[in-house]
């Protein structure tokens, strides 16, 4: 019986590595941490091909949006302030709310998001915004986008790459949703279950594979490539692993905010871990991208920290040190440029004109 058993975990195991090899190879990793104390933590990677010119932005509230150009798009006042990391100064890529909500947008392959169908078009690029701006938990997100007020629409990145995006949200509470559109359909994935998101294939398939290895168990034997369901199956394991308490092993002294320093710091290293080194390349498979950057989003105490590939230091923004109020300035903090900053750099971002979001292609 041991001998079979043994053929059929390790039969089990070539297909599951068969099937990870043939899947498109895309980037980026998200990750939800749940501690004690309130304290809940996201932190992603941004893995891409090239620099995508990334700077922060404050967002206050009572900002008038539409979903970017033409005549039949939604139109909103911004609810909430944000904090956000730009892709290309064209639109939202990740970001943080006042009321602790975050967006994560990852690239996915498989995505399609369907013919015009008489719906309002939303340019893709302010999808992430769109959440941010609106809501401030997850289940009051899926009540309202499960009924799709609107058609997403995706264009061409200034790179020449389509715009085929899935977004995660997370909440203060530890709640979470993955929005992906596949075959033309809005699927939804809603529960604190859904800590872990990567790329290729679509999240119910990762899902599959991630049972996989959690059944071997991550001390025995973890897939260490920088494919997407690899990425999945250890960040899954790494994420689970931190301590969900003050570790006094670690922590002679106990100043103020030790735990959730000590947490912050715990989901930075996974993201780093997980992280594809700069110039790693994969000759025919162009999606396989270094990271660039990574980011950790404090939903307790609303602080959004940043971590280039190309800075020796990580530095973080507080989201109290901004005036958020209607009518309050817009700012920015230049990242692009490999920029160096240090601890707090709420002082160093400036006022100024927002950046225009990527438009909706016009038939």
């Amino acid at each position: 019986m041991k001998r079979i058993k043994s053929a059929l975990v390790a039969t089990v195991a070539v297909l599951a590595l068969s099937a990870t090899s043939l899947l498109p190879a895309d980037a980026c990793t998200r990750a939800v941490y749940i501690g004690s104390d309130d304290v809940v933590i996201t932190g992603r990677t941004m893995d891409w091909a090239e620099d995508m010119r990334t700077n922060l932005w404050v967002f206050p509230r009572g900002i008038e949006r539409d979903g970017a150009a033409g005549t039949n798009t939604p139109k909103w006042t911004s609810k909430y302030g944000s904090v956000i990391a730009s892709g290309y100064d064209v639109g939202t890529a990740d970001g943080m709310n006042e009321a602790g909500l975050v967006a994560n947008l990852l690239y996915l392959t498989e995505s399609d998001y369907g013919g015009s169908d008489g719906r309002p078009t939303l340019s893709i690029s302010l999808w992430a915004q769109y959440a941010l701006d609106n809501y401030a938990t997850v289940a009051e997100a899926v009540a309202a986008l499960e009924k799709e007020p609107f058609r997403v629409v995706t264009a061409t990145l200034p790179n020449g790459r389509a715009a085929q995006l899935h977004l995660a949200i997370s909440d203060a509470t530890g709640d979470s949703a993955i929005f992906e559109y596949i075959g033309g359909k809005l699927v939804i994935h809603h529960g604190r279950e859904y800590r872990v998101m990567t790329n290729s294939p679509s999240y119910d398939q990762q899902l599959a594979l991630n049972a996989y290895w959690e059944d071997i168990g991550g001390q025995t034997f973890l897939p260490g490539t920088i494919r997407a369901a690899d990425r999945f199956a250890r960040t899954s394991y790494l994420i689970q692993a931190i301590p969900t308490k003050a570790a006094p092993e670690y922590l002679p002294a106990v100043p103020a905010h030790t735990y959730a320093n000590q947490a912050v710091a715990s989901v930075l290293s996974v993201m780093r871990s997980i992280s594809v080194p700069l110039g790693l390349i994969t000759p025919g498979q162009p999606n396989l991208a270094a990271t660039i950057w990574r980011t950790v989003a404090d939903q307790k105490d609303k602080v959004y920290y940043f971590d280039s590939s190309t800075s020796p230091n990580a530095f973080w923004v507080p989201l109290s040190d901004f005036d958020l109020k209607p009518g309050a300035p817009v700012k920015t903090l230049t990242i692009a440029g490999a920029k160096i900053y240090a601890g707090n750099v709420a002082d160093k971002f400036v006022a100024a004109p927002s950046f225009t979001f990527m438009p909706v292609p016009q038939p």
